[in-house]
């Protein structure tokens, strides 16, 4: 309890380090393509605002808007797809050819910016070089 009577939220802040790996775009830019990332929290979304804060590499991987997100060629509309399809909300998606993965599984395959992270787990930032003729 502290002097005022009431019990201090005391919390043990949670940190955690990942193997961190950048690709393409990103790896240019952060100037490494792998590195152990250690940050306060425990879930993808802590670690991206962490790295955000410290890389500006953020517009290459997150797209603010549902346009960001998709390109041309997607299949049409109304078109049935095979297998299951998830996506995370707007604003919690990735760019156009951009991914996160998480132990080699897409972040939507998972709980989104919400996926829980452990010590030792592989997280990849992903944006390829991609050259259109």
């Amino acid at each position: 309890m502290s002097d005022s009577g009431t019990v201090s939220d005391q919390r043990e802040t949670v940190q955690t380090t990942v193997d961190l790996r950048c690709t393409g775009h990103v790896r240019r830019r952060v100037g490494f393509g792998s590195t152990d990332y250690r940050f306060e929290g425990d879930t993808l979304r802590e670690l991206l605002e962490a790295f955000f804060a410290e890389y500006d590499v953020r517009e290459l991987i997150i797209a603010e808007t549902e346009a960001d997100a998709t390109t041309r060629g997607w299949a049409p509309k109304g078109t049935p797809l095979a297998g299951t399809w998830r996506k995370n909300p707007e604003g919690e998606q990735t760019r156009r050819y951009a991914r996160v993965l998480v132990n080699g599984t897409f972040n939507e395959h998972l709980d989104g910016l919400d996926t829980k992270l452990e010590d030792g787990d592989r997280v990849a930032l992903l944006y390829p070089f991609v050259y259109c003729v």
